[in-house]
């Protein structure tokens, strides 16, 4: 599948922009007929693995992922001594239907606020790579819509 990528920017401030898009739970209710279950002890670290539940009565399909980089956004100015580094945390997909990556990377914008960079490599097991055109428009659309939603102030 090719990689879906999407940059937003937002009024926030790097570290409220992670704290609202590493909220696992919150992104199941931006994502249709989803929900998000946590399946190890908070804070997220390297190694937090949650699983979002997709579908409706016994038609369900899961989506098992686990943070394999957690670096929050470090305090500072933009540019010059004493500078914020972004934040990035990327997910490792784990399931049997649905494999891959996503990051999700958190810039100090120079204007002020943040902008968001989200990369994500969404493979469907028996999927003909015919259609990663489409699964690929049908992400960009899901995950911009969740992600405006997220960050919205």
């Amino acid at each position: 599948m090719p990689v879906i990528r999407i940059i937003h920017r937002t009024s926030l401030a790097p570290s409220e922009a992670w704290l609202r898009l590493t909220d696992w739970e919150r992104h199941g209710a931006q994502v249709p007929f989803t929900r998000t279950v946590i399946e190890t002890a908070p804070p997220t670290h390297v190694g937090t693995i949650f699983t979002a539940r997709t579908g409706a009565g016994r038609i369900t399909f899961d989506d098992p992922m686990e943070v394999v980089v957690w670096r929050p956004p470090a305090p500072g100015p933009a540019h010059g001594p004493g500078a914020g580094s972004a934040g990035l945390v990327r997910l490792e997909k784990r399931g049997r239907s649905v494999t891959g990556w996503a990051e999700i990377e958190i810039r100090r914008s120079p204007a002020g606020g943040s902008e968001v960079h989200w990369r994500e490599d969404l493979r469907v097991r028996g999927l003909p790579r015919a259609l990663d055109p489409v699964v690929a428009a049908a992400g960009r659309l899901l995950f911009g819509r969740a992600l405006a939603r997220l960050l919205r102030p």
